[in-house]
């Protein structure tokens, strides 16, 4: 899956920040699964690969289940509530599945280049 294959697009609608924010803060602990620490190895970069797939179907699920959660709510005159929780869904689902796509494209080059 890649929604957005644009680096400059990613980069202008704030996935840079997320990344930063991922990268520099205590949710850089959240998942140690996804971490390279040496020189990885082929293999490595396989299983990695893999669970960046499920951390980002795993933020889409939630997501989408937020989303239909946010309707709901809206549609139950509670306006406020809904637009608060579709920014926080936004930014605590669907940015990470963003960063998650941008990084598996990133691996891929690393993959391409070991199998060269």
């Amino acid at each position: 899956m890649n929604f957005i294959k644009s680096r400059f697009i990613n980069k202008a609608i704030g996935v840079t920040l997320i990344k930063w924010v991922v990268k520099n803060t205590f949710f850089k602990y959240f998942n140690p699964k996804l971490s390279i620490k040496n020189k990885p190895k082929l293999s490595e970069l396989d299983n990695l690969r893999k669970e960046m797939t499920i951390a980002e179907v795993s933020h889409l699920v939630a997501f989408f289940a937020v989303i239909i959660f946010a309707v709901v709510t809206f549609f139950k005159g509670k306006h406020l509530l809904a637009l608060v929780v579709t920014i926080i869904n936004i930014l605590m689902n669907l940015y990470p599945s963003l960063l998650q796509q941008e990084n598996k494209r990133r691996i891929d080059k690393l993959i391409a280049f070991f199998q060269k």
